[in-house]
């Protein structure tokens, strides 16, 4: 078998070519300079390989041959600055090329240059070349899709920190003003009782002893609101993580807080569930709650789990005044104002969704899916 033809049935690219540069100290030392490639057809293959050998500082394409001026290689080609020929013989022309790939699918370009012969210089054709430049499209959309999924979980952590540190700045905020208008208030009251009490105590027993009472009532009501505070600082049982007990405790204390009736019905066993969805979902609730009382002017809120084997559902449902979804979707500072943002990122956060629901005068049910098998992967060690 001729030589020629040896090298168009190969496929593997000739190795650069090296140059001999002196240093002062009269040393030799080699510098590899590039191959120079020539590839007929801007078609999807002559993109593929556009595209990889661009970024290949051992490799430079010196001409593109393609009859089809809307071929999608031909834009990529002069972004690139690499000449564009109509004629592919102007390609086999040039003087300083080692290497043509032809993944033009013509006939008569193949078999054109089966008779084409110039010493070291390799020509790729046919199925081989249509292997490579496949080979070479497939790694660059694998690379696409890594990229895109690194971006999507980059821009989850960025959330995630964001979220993170507005938590915080929030549940100490909240806490603040529950220790302020609650429990140093009922303290203060307890205070003042007790100078009464000693201003009474001699000259008024029995007035004394009923401001007593009263105050012992008022203390006990102190206690209750401190357990709370301390109950909202670590809602679950940290050593157990039970969702479903801390959940209705807080729904209790929410009712008698708010004066807002409340109904948590469950169905499914919440072991299924992750640590960390278990408290971003409690946060969540709560989240969901606060907006009730804040804003719905409700009087009956319904929390539903549904805890399936692939995906936890949770509904919040409220007969309050309801409003415009889409109107306040609109307004970046009105959904905020109303925390929905926070339960729609809080929900992304664990791989889940959230999507509100409310008419004016109709009330407003908010729904969270959570799928639970990609979560529990994630979180396996937890």
């Amino acid at each position: 078998m001729p030589l020629r033809q040896k090298e168009r049935m190969g496929v593997t690219m000739p190795a650069a070519r090296t140059a001999t540069k002196k240093t002062p100290s009269m040393k030799k030392q080699t510098v590899a300079t590039p191959t120079m490639v020539a590839i007929i057809g801007a078609g999807r293959g002559g993109t593929a390989l556009m595209e990889i050998f661009a970024q290949d500082p051992l490799v430079q394409i010196v001409g593109i041959a393609e009859v089809n001026a809307k071929a999608p290689g031909v834009k990529l080609a002069r972004r690139l600055a690499i000449p564009v020929m109509r004629n592919y013989h102007d390609l086999l022309a040039l003087e300083n090329v080692d290497l043509i790939i032809d993944v033009s699918g013509n006939p008569a370009v193949e078999k054109s240059l089966e008779d084409f012969h110039r010493m070291g210089v390799t020509i790729i054709g046919g199925a081989s070349a249509k292997f490579m430049w496949q080979l070479i499209e497939a790694r660059i959309r694998a690379t696409a899709e890594i990229e895109k999924t690194l971006t999507k979980y980059q821009s989850l952590y960025r959330l995630y920190v964001k979220e993170a540190g507005a938590a915080v700045t929030e549940e100490r905020t909240r806490i603040a003003c529950e220790i302020h208008d609650g429990l140093v208030q009922s303290l203060a009251g307890v205070n003042f009782k007790l100078d009464l009490c000693e201003q009474l105590m001699l000259k008024d027993p029995h007035a004394c002893q009923a401001t007593v009472r009263q105050t012992r009532t008022e203390l006990k009501l102190a206690i209750q609101e401190a357990r709370q505070v301390i109950f909202n600082l670590r809602p679950l049982h940290y050593d157990q993580l039970e969702l479903i007990p801390a959940l209705t405790n807080y729904l209790k204390s929410y009712e008698t807080q708010s004066h807002i009736k409340t109904e948590f019905t469950v169905t499914g066993d919440e072991k299924t569930m992750p640590p960390r969805t278990k408290i971003f979902l409690f946060r969540i609730l709560q989240e969901a709650l606060s907006n009730v009382e804040k804003h719905a002017k409700a009087d009956l809120v319904t929390v539903h789990l549904a805890i399936g084997r692939d995906t936890l559902t949770v509904t919040v449902t409220d007969n309050g005044i309801g409003f415009d979804v889409e109107a306040i979707s609109r307004n970046p500072e009105k959904w905020d104002h109303f925390g929905l943002r926070g339960i729609v990122d809080r929900a992304r956060l664990v791989g889940g969704q959230a999507k509100i629901e409310s008419k004016k005068g109709r009330g407003t049910r908010v729904v969270m899916h959570v799928p639970l098998k990609k979560e529990a992967v994630r979180n396996g060690s937890n």
